[in-house]
Order: structure tokens, then sequence, then C-alpha cells
């Protein structure tokens, strides 16, 4: 039977506004207390690389670690307990990050060292636009994820057309420069090209005939040039975005977030708000 035919429980809605929505104090609270646990956990992890630093305080910060672990693991499950739809928020961006919070501590019970990966707890972040309640960004971060997709085909011709450049520089460039000044290979000569092509420049690899290094000035013109493209891309879409009042509000059915403040009904599912 469809969970939506059962009525909410008080105590869920309640995990609910606390949880997900930042708008009320509790919520505002709830969001400020987990940003510095998320921070605190984040500064563990980093001083627990410290060989020095482990010598001394090793048994302290692996209980701190596993601290915050708990921690986050009581509250993932809470999230998805407050939800209708938990797997809709399991599979969602933040629903993968949460997991992948957790999982590296109990990973490193029978793979040490594993524990290093909880710095993608620093994902967690994020929700710092929820937590002051930074409807102007929150609004700006959809313009600009709006944007990004808006570009994409723009941008996929675009990596094309610079994946195709910098093969043709590389199978050139291995050419007339050759094994004897470190182009052994096309792909060594494609490794140079992307270098040179975004003007990073490691210097491990250069040109030395004269016909190499004026065909590596061509591509260090070219490179300025390319670099410009896909911000210029980017920006013209963003141009046509429309801006919207974002709140923090939360649907309860499918998680989805970011609705205007007179939104009557989810944005996503339509379901009532």
């Amino acid at each position: 039977m469809h969970d939506d035919q059962y009525p909410a429980q008080p105590l869920r809605q309640r995990i609910h506004e606390v949880i997900f929505e930042a708008d009320t104090p509790a919520g505002k609270l709830f969001d400020t207390v987990l940003l510095l646990a998320i921070v605190a956990s984040i500064i563990v992890v980093v001083l627990e690389s410290v060989a020095s630093v482990r010598l001394q305080y090793g048994m302290a910060l692996k209980v701190l670690e596993w601290g915050f672990t708990v921690l986050f693991t009581v509250e993932y499950f809470l999230r998805l307990y407050s939800v209708r739809r938990p797997m809709r928020y399991a599979t969602s961006f933040f629903g993968v990050v949460d997991v992948l919070a957790v999982i590296p501590t109990y990973l490193s019970v029978v793979l040490p060292g594993a524990q290093s990966l909880l710095v993608v707890r620093i994902l967690r972040l994020l929700r710092v636009f929820r937590v002051f309640k930074l409807a102007e960004y929150l609004s700006e971060s959809r313009q600009l994820w709006a944007a990004m997709r808006a570009s994409s085909r723009k941008i996929q011709v675009f990596l094309f057309t610079v994946s195709t450049i910098v093969v043709i520089v590389g199978a050139m460039m291995h050419v007339i420069e050759g094994p004897a000044h470190g182009f052994h290979n096309i792909p060594t000569g494609i490794y140079w090209a992307i270098v040179t092509l975004t003007t990073v420049g490691y210097g491990d690899i250069s040109p030395q005939t004269p016909v190499g290094q004026f065909l590596a000035s061509l591509v260090m013109l070219m490179g300025y040039a390319i670099i410009a493209v896909p911000t210029g891309i980017v920006t013209a879409e963003m141009t046509r975005m429309v801006h919207g009042e974002i709140t923090t509000r939360a649907c309860e059915h499918c998680s989805a977030e970011g609705h205007q403040h007179d939104a009557k009904f989810c944005r996503m599912c339509g379901v009532g708000l």
C-alpha cells in the first residue's frame, strides 16, 4: 500500500522540520551545530594524518573520529526516517555524500588508512547556504547549475575541439622533436600539448628545435584564447537565467528544496507543501 495513504506522524514531522528546514529556530540551531561538528571532524581527520600528532594524541583522535561517525550515522537514519520516500533522499546528492561521510571509518576496521577518505565530509558544508537562510545564494547556485546544464552541449563541442587540437599537436611534436628531446611517443606529446595549452607549463618536457619552439609558441598563444571560451559560454547562459526568491523549505515527499516563498506545491513532485 502506498505510504501516502497513512497520515503523517507528529514526531516524524517535527524531525523533518528540524533536520531539513532552516527557517525555524530549531532547524537553524540543528544545522549550525551540524556544520560545527563537520568542521571539527575534518580537523580531526587532518590532524590524525600527521605522524607526530598521531603519536601523541592518536587514541583521543580515534575516539573523536568514531564519535563523529556514530553521530553522523544516527543523523543519516533520522533523515531517512523523516522523509516519506527514503530512497529518493538516499540516492540524492546529499544522501550519497552523507553515506560517503561515514563509510571510511567503518571501512578502516578492515582496511587501515581508509579513514583519510573522511575528508569527503567537507562536501557536507554545502549546507551552509541553508543555515543562515542565504536565499540569494541558493538562488544563484541554482542559476549557476542551470547555466552549466544549458551550456553542456556547447562545452562538449569545445572539449572535442580542444581534444582534437592536442592530439594533432602531440603527434606533430613527436615527429618534430622525437625521443632525443623527451617526446618518446604520441601520448607524451599529447601530455605536453595539454600542459602547454592550459598554460600550466610544468617544464619537465620542452621542445629544443626551432620548429618545435615555434609550434610551442603558437600553442601558448592559442591557450590564452581558448581558456576564455568555456567561461564565456557559461556567462552567456547565466545572463538568460530568471531570478527568483528562494527559501529553504523542503518537501516532505521527495525532499526537494529551493521553493519560492509563495509556493503551495512542490516544484518537483507536486505534493502540497
